[in-house]
């Protein structure tokens, strides 16, 4: 009976662990960069190669995970005064510095070395992610709001990743899907900023343009949100090389980012927390549907 419930105990305790490996690799959100990865993949490939899918897709989760751990490693006496991230394992000490890393240095290693084997530029984009979300990004946070800056730019490589990983090269049309994506990091994270604004200060994170939820930060949402949409017709106008979009689908993204733009204009008008979700969701809702739009778009033009 004893052995039982021991037995028992072992396995709640291994799920346990698991589940905070998974917490520190944060893998919700790194299906969401895979999903960005393997869009831009289907962009740029002429024949699907689905061996470079599966290593796309193991690699570039890996390497997202990475370097959410290696953040939280450098994070977790910040994360201990949020309402929003007291409970992950390093603050909560349910896992200890050292097997974190050496879960992330693991991830990190499997990660890039899946990449490299599509190629080595895919490989180097990986690394330089997790190069600059550790160690410009992070460190930045609690210093400047620049640091949203810094962060766009691993934020806005999965999709160009995906295009590095199907064509081996980097160009015009590579160029054009980070861009997309960079403009839109944003008024996102300005969203999420303002919503968990409270929280953010609590750790001494002030990550809004002018370190405020005032009119400007709310307008500079906007302004990036006209940037971006203004950028997605350009693959329409033949601006962005073999990155074609037709009339229909860019009239549907078009139509995705005035949604977005909306609720971007609903925030500097209401100035609330509500507002500053709903732009959250609605640039979520942007992005994913923008990618399948790009994807199914060459498939049936």
């Amino acid at each position: 009976m004893k052995g039982q419930v021991a037995l028992q105990n072992s396995d709640v305790s291994l799920k346990a662990k698991m589940a905070d490996y998974l917490l520190l690799g944060k893998v919700r959100l790194s299906f969401s960069v895979v999903f960005s990865a393997i869009a831009g993949y289907l962009l740029g490939a002429e024949t699907i190669v689905w061996a470079e899918v599966f290593l796309l897709s193991i690699g570039g989760m890996l390497v997202v995970m990475a370097s959410n751990g290696f953040n939280q490693i450098l994070e977790k006496d910040r994360d201990g005064y949020m309402e929003r991230t007291k409970n992950r394992p390093l603050p909560a000490l349910r896992m200890s510095v050292a097997n974190a890393f050496v879960f992330s240095a693991i991830a990190m290693l499997i990660g890039l070395s899946f990449l490299y084997l599509i190629n080595p530029l895919s490989a180097f984009f990986g690394g330089l992610s997790i190069f600059i979300y550790v160690l410009v990004y992070t460190p930045l946070k609690a210093y400047s709001p620049l640091a949203v800056f810094v962060g766009a730019i691993p934020g806005a490589i999965p999709f160009m990743l995906g295009w590095v990983a199907a064509t081996n090269s980097f160009g015009i049309e590579s160029g054009a899907l980070f861009a997309l994506q960079f403009l839109w990091q944003f008024p996102h994270f300005w969203a999420i900023a303002w919503l968990v604004y409270n929280d953010y200060a609590k750790a001494g994170y002030y990550l809004l343009p002018t370190r405020k939820k005032d009119e400007l930060s709310a307008l500079l949402a906007i302004v990036y949100t006209i940037w971006m949409i203004v950028l997605s017709v350009f693959p329409y106008l033949g601006l962005t090389g073999d990155l074609h979009l037709s009339l229909p689908s860019t009239i549907i993204v078009v139509i995705l980012g005035l949604f977005m733009l909306y609720k971007a204009i609903a925030m500097y008008k209401g100035k609330t927390e509500k507002d500053a979700k709903k732009l959250m969701l609605a640039s979520i809702l942007y992005l994913t549907f923008m990618q399948v739009v790009f994807v199914v778009d060459k498939m049936i033009v």
